[in-house]
């Protein structure tokens, strides 16, 4: 295994740690792992993160108008059980570049959405049958998906594959960064959750005119 020391120093000037850089989890799990530095470095590069903690109502459309934000989202993945195709509280987000899941990770790690705060960390990459993440019926529950008692949510293509992945409607939330909430950050608000956006990011990164395409639905 190559030299893990690199992502243990503090090489960033005037701060004390890298907020854009892999978590301790990430390092540690790659000591223990015989491809665990290449994967480690996969994640600088390959501009995915896996956003963990989620609440079960959080949906891709506000993902989306949060995430793009720090740069343009190719894809949004939501982690699913394997069995009743539900959301179990973790996604898997692809950006055009790294840029935008280094900026992600670097601004947005513990952000509040419905309640649960996001835990964010670069991935090396997805592949097909992690949407369905770990144990028996994957995911991450940690309680009970109240959707499942009332039907999914409209407007879905749900596939075999485990991917829910749609269209972005356009215009479909507004957005108001005037009201500061501390030093050096601005109040960033819709009608279903608020959260905390520095103000250089209030409007760079936005989704602008364009709609979000998957692109399989090119």
């Amino acid at each position: 295994m190559s030299d893990l020391k690199e992502f243990d120093e503090v090489v960033f000037k005037n701060t004390s740690y890298r907020l854009d850089q892999p978590s301790l989890y990430l390092v540690r799990k790659a000591r223990r792992d015989p491809d665990g530095y290449e994967n480690l470095k996969k994640s600088v590069t390959s501009g995915t993160v896996y956003i963990g903690k989620l609440s079960v109502e959080t949906t891709e459309e506000q993902l989306y108008e949060l995430f793009s934000r720090c740069g343009v989202v190719k894809k949004i993945i939501m982690g699913l059980d394997r069995y009743t195709m539900t959301p179990t509280g973790f996604c898997f987000i692809i950006f055009a570049n790294s840029k935008g899941a280094l900026s992600a990770v670097k601004y947005l790690n513990g952000t509040r959405i419905n309640g649960r705060s996001m835990a964010i960390d670069l991935d090396p990459g997805f592949t097909e049958g992690r949407q369905f993440g770990r144990g028996e019926n994957g995911g991450q529950r940690t309680h009970t998906d109240t959707r499942s008692r009332r039907g999914a949510r409209g407007g879905y293509r749900r596939q075999n594959s485990g991917y829910r992945e749609r269209r972005h409607p356009s215009g479909s939330y507004r957005s108001d960064a005037e009201t500061a909430s501390g030093p050096g950050v601005s109040e960033w608000e819709n009608t279903q959750f608020t959260v905390n956006v520095p103000p250089h990011m209030s409007q760079a990164g936005a989704r602008g005119d364009s709609e979000f395409v998957p692109p399989h639905m090119r």
